[in-house]
């Protein structure tokens, strides 16, 4: 099994998606993380349907911190909590170029074309408002590291977002620039340096305080030091 398992009890289990696995319905013949959990669950309980509740989801190149609810009551909890924002998710990128500011913000308006997701202007009916965060951790002469808080759950929204800004991250072939892309060829990035590394939440049983964090294993962020 690809998906390494990071906590689980009666309620919930999370989980590290490694980079090119896909969350689930990968097509046939392919491995998901969804699959793989679902064979895990049903070896532990023979003779029972697994249930598995997809509560977020990441990219295929993307890696990090996924947590699955283990019951319909758990799924409903931890939905509403993504919903309210009280379930929190932290993301590390690598991007090409320098960003100035420490901080910052970036606020766009997308649409998903032929699996892509397109900034547009606001005017437009069909485009969904994005909003995220960034913070600057560490920069070299032609990479920043950035960690990225997300306020909307939208489609792609942190690759192309910071792609639009001028910052593609490195190793999306998605979404990079023609530099970009350079850059990842003659660093060897096969997966684009983003990563879900860190995640809280409320336990939806006990109502317990918990929070996870897993360092990138992408090589694109062995230039920083990951604290």
């Amino acid at each position: 099994m690809q998906t390494q398992i990071v906590y689980e009890d009666e309620a919930v289990l999370v989980i590290r998606k490694p980079a090119g696995l896909a969350t689930e319905s990968a097509g046939i013949g392919r491995k998901d993380v969804v699959s793989e959990l679902k064979n895990y669950v049903a070896k532990k309980n023979p003779g029972k349907m697994p249930y598995l509740g997809i509560v977020h989801r990441l990219d295929q190149p993307v890696e990090g911190l996924l947590v699955f609810a283990k019951t319909k009551k758990a799924a409903e909890n931890l939905t509403a909590q993504l919903g309210k924002g009280t379930l929190k998710k932290e993301y590390l990128a690598v991007v090409c170029g320098k960003v100035p500011e420490n901080t910052g913000g970036l606020v766009d308006y997308l649409i998903k074309v032929n699996g892509m997701a397109v900034v547009k202007d606001a005017a437009d009916a069909q485009a969904k408002k994005a909003v995220l965060t960034y913070t600057k951790k560490a920069e070299t002469e032609k990479f920043t590291l950035l960690a990225v808080q997300i306020e909307t759950g939208r489609f792609h929204q942190i690759r192309a977002q910071l792609s639009h800004a001028g910052f593609p991250i490195l190793g999306d072939e998605k979404y990079g620039s023609e530099e970009s892309k350079e850059l990842s060829r003659e660093k060897k990035i096969r997966f684009t340096a983003l990563c879900a590394a860190s995640l809280s939440f409320r336990h939806p049983v006990t109502g317990k305080f918990m929070a996870f964090t897993q360092a990138p294993q992408n090589p694109a962020f062995a230039d920083f030091v990951i604290e």
